[in-house]
C-alpha cells in the first residue's frame, strides 16, 4: 500500500558528500517535564484533546478542559490549538444573552439546578481563560481580531446587573478582558448606537458598585479608552468616574485603588476643556489638598536624615569659680606680732599679707591704713611707725616692688609689684563659727567634722538650755537637742548647689574673654555649644501615584495661571508667537462659546478660583521634596507664587 501512497511526487535529489564531511548531530526539542504538565493534551495539532473537549458539549469534558486550562492559560498560545479559541467563546456568550436570566434571587438561598450551576461555572471559567490569556501579547491579538470578542463585551457590560452577585465575576473578567484587549485600540464614536457603546455601563459600575475591584477595573478600562484623542469626545464635567474618583482619592492606604482614581483624574483634565471646567467644580480645593497630602504621605519613607554639625571653637571656664578672700591676720599670728619691735614687726607684717606680684598693684594709703588698724591699738607696746616709714619698708620686704606716682587728672600714689595675700575661700564654708566667729579651730575637710566640732562646744556647756551662737545668729536659748538640731542649718553642702540641667562649665563669648567678672549678665552671649542642621533630603525617586499626583497638580496650576491678562491681544504691534490670545469677543462685543460650554468669564472665574486653591495649599507644597531636579523645579515654580 505504501507502493501508491507516493505516487507522482518528486524524487529529492541525491547529493554525494566528501569523505571529509561530518554529520552534524539533530537537536532534539526536550519534553516539558516541569510539574502539572501533561505533554499529551497540549500537542499543536487541530485533534488536540483539550480543544475537542471544550466543543464536545459533553459536560465532564468540558470540566476536565477548562480546568487545565485555567492553569495553562498564561504562557500557551492558543493559536497553535486549532479551534481551541472558538469553543472558550460558547459557554461565555451563552451566559451573556440568556444564561444570566436564568439565575434568580432565590439561589442565594436555596440550590438551583446542577447542570444551570455547572454551566454557569463554566461560562466563567472560560472568561477567566481568555482574561489571563489575553496578558500574554500573541493571543491578545488573537483575542482582538477574533469576531466574537466585540459582541461578547458588549453584551456582557449591558446585560449583566453588576449589583447582582452571581454576576460580579463574569463581569469583572469581561471588563479585565476588554481593557486588555479592545480599550486601548476601539474608537467609540459619538452617534453610535447606545448598545455599542460601552462608555455607559462602565461609568455606571463606578458610580453605583461597591464591589472594589469592579471599580478599580472600571476606572482602569476608561482610562485605557481616553487616551486615545479620538474618544475625548465623551468627557463631561459631570462625569460619574470623575465624582467617585474625587469620593476615593483620600484613601492612601488602598494604593491600587488611589492608583486608578488619579490615572483617570489626569485622563480627564489633560483635556484643556475639562481642566477648565475642573476649576469650578466646588470640591477643586479640596482635591489639591488631598493631592499634595499624598505627595508628603509617600514623601516620608523615601527620605534620610542627615545631620550636619556647624559648630565653631567653644571656650569655657568651670562654673565654679575659685573663691579667694583677703588674708586677715589670725589671732596667733597677731599676738606674735605684738612682741617685736619696729621696723621688725611691720616687716613681719608685710609678709605675712602681702605677696610679690609683678601686675599687682595698691594704693599707699591702703597700706598705711591696713599697718594702723592692725597695730593702733596696741600703741602703747610699741610705737607705730609713720606712712612714709611703712612705704620705704616695702622695697626692703619685696625688692621688686617700687613705690610711685601714676599720673592723670587725679594723681595717684601706689606700690606696685605687690598685692594682698590671698586665701581660699572654699574651705571657708567649713570654718567654725561658734562665739560670734570667735572660735580658732582651722576649717575643717567636711561639713560632717564641723558639726562634731560644733557638737563638742555643746557639750562644754553646763546649761540645760542654750542660745545659738553661730556667727550673728539671733536664736534664743533653746534646749541642747534641739540647738544640735538647728546647727544644721548653718552647715554648707559639700557641693554647691545648683540646678540638673546646669552645666559644669560656663561658654565664654572669646577665647581671652575674663572670667569672673563684676557684672556676668553685661557679658556678650556666647555663642551655642553645640550647632547642628538636621534636614531630610529624598534618596530614591517617588512611586508612579506621586508622580501621577503631581501631573495632575501642574495641569491645573498651569490652567490656573494662563490668564489672558498676562499676553496682549492680537493687534497691528502684537501678532505671532508667544502670547497670542485669541479674541473671545464678537462683534457686537458679546462673550462667544469657548466650545466646552464655557465662556471667558467662565474662564477668567476658574483662573480665580485655582490660584486662590493654589495659594491655599502653598505651605504643603513648600514642604515636598522629589529627588529629581526637573520634577522638583516644577514644585519650586508653584510655591513661588505670590513671592
Amino acid at each position: 500500500m505504501a507502493t501508491f501512497i507516493n505516487r507522482g511526487a518528486t524524487t529529492p535529489a541525491n547529493y554525494y558528500r566528501t569523505a571529509a564531511y561530518t554529520s552534524q548531530p539533530q537537536t532534539q526539542q526536550r519534553p516539558n517535564l516541569t510539574d502539572d504538565y501533561e505533554r499529551w493534551y497540549t500537542e499543536k495539532a487541530p485533534n488536540n484533546r483539550m480543544a475537542l473537549s471544550v466543543r464536545s458539549g459533553i459536560l465532564s469534558e468540558v470540566g476536565w478542559a477548562l480546568d487545565r486550562l485555567c492553569r495553562l492559560a498564561n504562557n500557551e498560545r492558543f493559536e497553535f490549538y486549532p479551534g481551541l479559541l472558538d469553543s472558550l467563546f460558547d459557554w461565555p456568550e451563552w451566559y451573556v444573552t440568556e444564561g444570566y436570566k436564568m439565575l434568580q434571587d432565590s439561589n442565594l438561598l436555596f440550590s438551583c439546578d446542577p447542570t444551570l450551576a455547572l454551566k454557569h461555572r463554566y461560562a466563567v471559567e472560560s472568561l477567566f481563560v481568555l482574561r489571563n490569556a489575553a496578558f500574554y501579547e500573541p493571543n491578545a491579538n488573537e483575542i482582538a481580531s477574533h469576531s466574537h470578542t466585540i459582541p461578547l463585551i458588549l453584551n456582557g457590560l449591558h446585560n449583566l446587573d453588576h449589583s447582582k452577585d452571581e454576576n460580579s465575576e463574569a463581569l469583572l473578567h469581561i471588563i479585565d478582558l476588554f481593557q486588555i484587549v479592545l480599550a486601548p485600540r476601539v474608537t467609540v464614536h459619538t452617534n453610535i448606537a447606545p448598545k455599542l457603546n460601552p462608555i455607559p455601563p462602565l461609568l455606571r459600575v463606578v458610580a453605583e458598585s461597591s464591589n472594589r475591584t469592579m471599580i478599580i477595573s472600571s476606572l482602569t478600562a476608561l482610562v485605557s479608552l481616553f487616551s486615545n484623542s479620538a474618544n475625548l469626545s465623551h468627557l463631561s464635567a459631570d462625569s460619574p468616574a470623575l465624582k467617585a474618583s474625587v469620593q476615593y482619592l483620600p484613601l492612601f492606604v488602598d494604593k491600587p485603588l488611589v492608583q486608578a482614581c488619579l490615572n483617570y483624574l489626569y485622563a480627564h483634565i489633560s483635556h484643556p476643556s475639562m481642566a477648565r471646567l475642573f476649576l469650578l467644580r466646588p470640591e477643586m480645593p479640596g482635591v489639591l489638598k488631598v493631592l499634595a497630602t499624598l505627595l508628603l504621605e509617600e514623601q516620608r519613607p523615601l527620605e534620610k536624615t542627615f545631620t550636619l554639625d556647624i559648630t565653631g571653637p567653644i571656650h569655657t571656664a568651670s562654673s565654679v569659680s575659685p573663691s579667694t578672700r583677703d588674708h586677715e591676720l589670725t589671732k596667733d599670728e597677731l599676738e606674735n606680732l605684738l612682741a617685736k619691735p619696729e621696723p621688725q614687726r611691720c616687716y613681719d607684717w608685710m609678709r605675712a599679707m602681702f605677696v610679690a606680684k609683678p601686675d599687682g598693684e595698691l594704693t599707699q594709703v591702703d597700706f598705711w591704713n591696713l599697718y594702723k588698724d592692725a597695730f593702733s591699738p596696741y600703741a602703747d607696746q610699741h610705737g607705730l611707725l609713720v606712712a612714709s616709714d611703712v612705704i620705704k619698708n616695702v622695697t626692703n620686704v619685696f625688692p621688686q616692688a617700687q613705690a610711685m606716682v601714676l599720673p592723670g587728672p587725679v594723681q595717684r600714689f601706689v606700690v606696685r609689684g605687690v598685692d594682698r595675700r590671698k586665701e581660699s575661700a572654699a574651705n571657708e564654708r567649713f570654718r567654725c563659727q561658734w562665739n560670734r566667729s570667735q572660735c580658732s579651730s582651722l576649717p575643717f575637710a567636711s561639713p560632717g567634722e564641723l558639726y562634731e566640732h560644733v557638737l563638742q562646744h555643746l557639750t562644754t556647756e553646763d546649761a540645760s538650755e542654750l542660745p545659738c551662737l553661730w556667727s550673728s545668729c539671733s536664736v534664743p536659748p533653746v534646749s541642747k537637742h534641739a540647738l544640735s538640731a538647728h546647727v544644721l542649718t548653718h552647715l554648707s553642702n559639700t557641693q554647691v548647689q545648683k540646678h540638673p540641667s546646669q552645666s559644669d562649665t560656663i561658654t565664654l563669648p572669646s577665647e581671652n574673654y575674663p572670667y569672673p567678672t563684676e557684672n556676668p549678665s553685661s557679658r556678650p552671649p556666647p555663642p551655642p555649644r553645640s550647632t547642628t542642621i538636621t534636614y531630610d533630603l529624598p534618596i530614591i525617586d517617588p512611586p508612579s501615584t506621586s508622580l501621577t499626583a503631581l501631573l495632575i497638580i501642574r495641569i491645573l496650576f498651569r490652567t490656573s495661571f494662563a490668564s489672558a491678562d498676562a499676553a496682549p491681544r492680537v493687534d497691528a504691534d502684537h501678532f505671532g508667537f508667544p502670547g497670542i490670545v485669541e479674541d473671545t469677543m464678537d462683534a457686537s462685543g458679546e462673550e462667544i462659546d469657548l466650545g466646552d460650554g464655557t465662556s471667558d468669564g467662565d474662564e477668567r472665574e476658574g483662573e480665580r478660583r485655582g490660584r486662590k486653591a493654589f495659594i491655599g495649599i502653598k505651605r504643603l507644597l513648600e514642604s515636598v521634596q522629589i529627588k529629581d531636579e526637573t520634577l522638583m523645579g516644577w514644585v519650586t515654580e508653584m510655591t513661588d507664587i505670590g513671592t
